[in-house]
């Protein structure tokens, strides 16, 4: 969980930015701990970034929210909208009907090119559209706090899933989204897992291939992407526990506890 200040920081906004988004109810305001400070998750970090993308394209903030609401259908009827006022104005908004382009485009938003490209190829491969919604909320936090690392990142993801037996599980991961605790088929799927990541771990023994895209994230960012994990999936606490059984910690960074 992240103070306000850190959530201010992977959004690239001010604090006080934030609590006037607070203010005027564009982004909702949590909970206070014990301590009677703000908390804030993954799901917030994307809602934020996605509404300095769209004030920065010169959308009015009173229309964000209808925005942000909106299915995909009114949202790309807006955006065409929001387009067309743009070029009818002067040159030095020309940029700002750019990036409203780009965010019609779905992925383009707070991603590069690179990153774009790995849901696409995702796409290719048959992964579900839930699967790839996932990824591209979770590239969206990295790429917030990392930019300078995402090419690398993508670069080891693409390595992965040009592994034909990497690419089925991807497909074959949608079904487990609906999975509920205490499936009986997942220690099957732990074993599967763990022998995924003993073969990467073989791979980097051997030759130094087949590098992992934790190398290097820092806790706190590992530690918000396993949130949204475990938020996201049903069995997911369940699945990291049976892991941890069969020497492997962790989900994001995941590492072995028993070396071999």
């Amino acid at each position: 969980m992240l103070s306000i200040g850190q959530l201010a920081a992977y959004a690239g906004v001010t604090i006080r930015t934030v609590r006037h988004y607070h203010a005027t109810g564009l982004l909702p305001e949590p909970e206070r701990d014990h301590s009677g400070y703000r908390r804030y998750d993954a799901g917030a970090v994307v809602e934020l970034i996605r509404i300095r993308t769209l004030a920065d394209a010169g959308v009015p903030l009173a229309q964000v929210q209808e925005l942000l609401a909106a299915d995909d259908d009114a949202f790309a009827a807006a955006v065409a909208e929001v387009d067309r006022r743009l070029r009818a104005e002067i040159r030095e908004h020309q940029r700002h009907r750019e990036r409203i382009k780009q965010l019609a485009a779905g992925e383009s938003l707070a991603l590069p090119p690179g990153a774009v490209a790995y849901l696409g190829r995702l796409r290719e491969l048959g992964v579900s559209e839930r699967m790839v919604r996932g990824e591209r909320d979770a590239w969206i936090v990295v790429a917030a706090r990392l930019p300078e690392r995402m090419d690398a990142f993508i670069a080891s993801k693409q390595a992965q899933i040009d592994d034909a037996s990497i690419a089925a599980f991807y497909r074959d991961l949608d079904d487990v989204l609906d999975w509920q605790p205490g499936d009986p088929r997942l220690p099957g799927l732990a074993d599967q897992l763990v022998a995924q990541l003993d073969a990467q771990l073989d791979a980097i023994a051997v030759d130094g291939h087949g590098a992992s895209t934790d190398d290097g994230m820092p806790d706190d960012l590992a530690a918000l992407l396993d949130s949204m994990f475990f938020d996201q999936v049903p069995i997911a606490r369940e699945l990291v526990a049976l892991l941890e059984q069969r020497g492997w910690t962790g989900w994001t960074k995941n590492r072995r506890t028993d070396p071999r």
